[in-house]
């Protein structure tokens, strides 16, 4: 029974139903689930200091020890608590994960490094797409998988190709690695959405007619809904951001105000998906917006309740996710439907691994070498050490895998039944071991690799040598030396923005952040002054 059907049994006995069957098996599964979630949480706080597990590998662990119990005590005849349900996973658990690490993410590493995100997110997927569904279609038929269409081999390739961002965040430091985190995280939001585009892209495109009209349809559809998706999440944050600035209900309430902040948030997904564009990075966006302009609209309680609320409904989605998938791993149905020998499972298993391992690799040290063609400062470039732990980090696969492992092969009319089933257990067997594995090898990995290897350090805010160059915050962390607004060298502004595009860009979005946004929409230094407000007052007086 999946949590959703264990909802679903809630209905009738809140309507009074008399059957106390259904009443006592819910209220098991629910005690069952959150005291998993407790003994999550208490066993991650103790394992907080160790270098080789945390949250997501315990949860992972623990999810599958209840699986396995949950077998044992059915006596390996029912496994329905197991099923992996799509809906859960993209409309309640993976938004306020996705729009906390935008609220959160340190904004000026962010953008200073946007145009790396964008070229890993979205053209890295699409070479790792390729290597995969080409390795896929090659190799597969070596072990004895011979029933799979081409649609198929193309699907695979989209959903191997999904990294996963949700453990990211938990395996590298914003503070300790802000480059790493920035590049590897900002890529995992855009590789997703790029992901779920390409598998619903293949899910319809016809083979018997296709050209380079075609190609260049698929190409202009994904623009459309990455330029769409993100002017909704900009649209939705700067809408909060004026309301709450224009009726300020901090005077009255401050659950009103948290309140909106997060129904907007939500709404914004939501939108997003009943226009079927990517949810992911409307709430991505709509959480940086709302970090830089609502946050600073709302009164200072209201910050510090919004700051912790949404990290809190984070943190126990985060763990609700891979305690979920560690239950559905043992999903029995479908490893008794596959009617695969271990060696199968092996092969297929390993096959889609290395692909995994290979498709990485083809984009990320070309990439990161290109744009250290285009940095003109040393402490900028990616070191080839770096690199290596961007390839490594963005190994692990997750949630988003396993969701669209399910779409394609729990439902498809023209794959076998064997097949499929074997393909949604080899998908779930590179997800354990990629996050098991390379999760925990991660942590020491870049401890040996990176942090003894430090140079004397240049700090996130003091890695540019010039008081000039201090203006390349796209938008402000907090920092007060970020107010700093001294004007660019007097050079013609086409041949600066050539020169020196970064810095161009981020002053003339600083002009005209200050004289046109923040004056109608809020933030940093325009909140509105209300004596009981502690925030109100400082603000106003600086």
């Amino acid at each position: 029974m999946t949590l959703v059907e264990t909802i679903q049994v809630l209905s009738p006995v809140l309507q009074g139903s008399s059957s106390s069957s259904l009443s006592t098996s819910t209220i098991i599964a629910l005690t069952g689930f959150f005291a998993l979630l407790c003994a999550c949480i208490v066993i991650g706080h103790l394992l907080e200091e160790n270098l080789w597990a945390n949250e997501s590998i315990t949860a992972l662990l623990l999810g599958l020890c209840s699986g396995l119990v949950v077998l044992l005590v059915t006596k390996f005849e029912n496994s329905r608590i197991l099923v992996f349900s799509e809906d859960l996973f993209f409309l309640y658990l993976l938004p306020p994960i996705i729009f906390n690490a935008g609220f959160q993410v340190k904004k000026k590493q962010f953008f200073k490094n946007f145009a790396t995100i964008f070229l890993f997110g979205v053209f890295g997927t699409m070479i790792s797409f390729c290597i995969i569904s080409l390795g896929a279609y090659f190799l597969f038929k070596r072990v004895g998988v011979t029933n799979l269409n081409i649609h198929d081999y193309l699907a695979i390739g989209a959903i191997l190709s999904a990294t996963d961002s949700v453990c990211t965040l938990q395996v590298l430091s914003q503070d300790e690695t802000p480059l790493l985190y920035s590049i590897v995280f900002g890529e995992g939001v855009v590789n997703d959405a790029t992901s779920i585009v390409l598998f619903n892209a293949v899910q319809t495109l016809n083979f018997s007619d296709i050209d380079i009209l075609t190609a260049l349809k698929l190409l202009g559809t994904f623009l459309y809904l990455f330029f769409t998706s993100t002017a909704l999440g900009i649209a939705a944050g700067l809408v909060s951001a004026f309301i709450i600035k224009a009726l300020y209900f901090g005077r009255h309430s401050t659950d009103r105000e948290v309140a909106l902040m997060m129904l907007m948030a939500y709404l914004s997904y939501m939108l997003a998906e009943l226009f079927n564009l990517s949810g992911i990075l409307t709430i991505f966006f709509c959480g940086i917006v709302m970090s830089h302009y609502t946050w600073h609209n709302v009164t200072e309680s209201s910050r510090i309740t919004t700051k912790h609320a949404f990290a809190t409904i984070s943190f126990i989605a985060e763990t609700f996710i891979f305690l979920y998938v560690g239950m559905d791993a043992l999903d029995i149905d479908k490893w008794k439907e596959s009617k695969a020998s271990a060696g199968t499972f092996l092969a297929v298993s390993s096959t889609l691994l290395a692909l995994v391992l290979v498709g990485r690799a083809a984009f990320v040290f070309p990439i990161a070498n290109i744009t250290n063609l285009m940095r003109k400062r040393e402490n900028t470039k990616i070191e080839f050490r770096q690199q290596f732990i961007i390839w490594w980090a963005g190994l692990m696969r997750g949630a988003v895998t396993i969701a669209l492992s399910y779409n394609r092969f729990a439902s498809s009319d023209n794959t076998s039944t064997q097949d499929s089933a074997l393909m949604i257990t080899c998908t779930i067997i590179v997800v354990l071991f990629s996050t098991v594995v390379f999760g925990s090898i991660t942590k020491p990995l870049i401890g040996a690799v990176l942090l003894r290897h430090a140079k004397p350090t240049i700090s996130d805010a003091t890695d540019i040598p010039s008081l000039e160059d201090l203006n390349i915050l796209f938008l402000e962390s907090g920092d007060p030396s970020e107010q700093i607004n001294s004007p660019p060298t007097r050079k013609n502004s086409l041949r600066l923005l050539i020169t020196n595009p970064t810095y161009t860009v981020h002053y003339w979005w600083r002009k005209f952040d200050d004289k046109c946004m923040r004056p109608v929409f809020g933030g940093r230094g325009f909140v509105p002054f209300v004596p009981s407000s502690p925030s109100g007052a400082r603000d106003e007086t600086s």
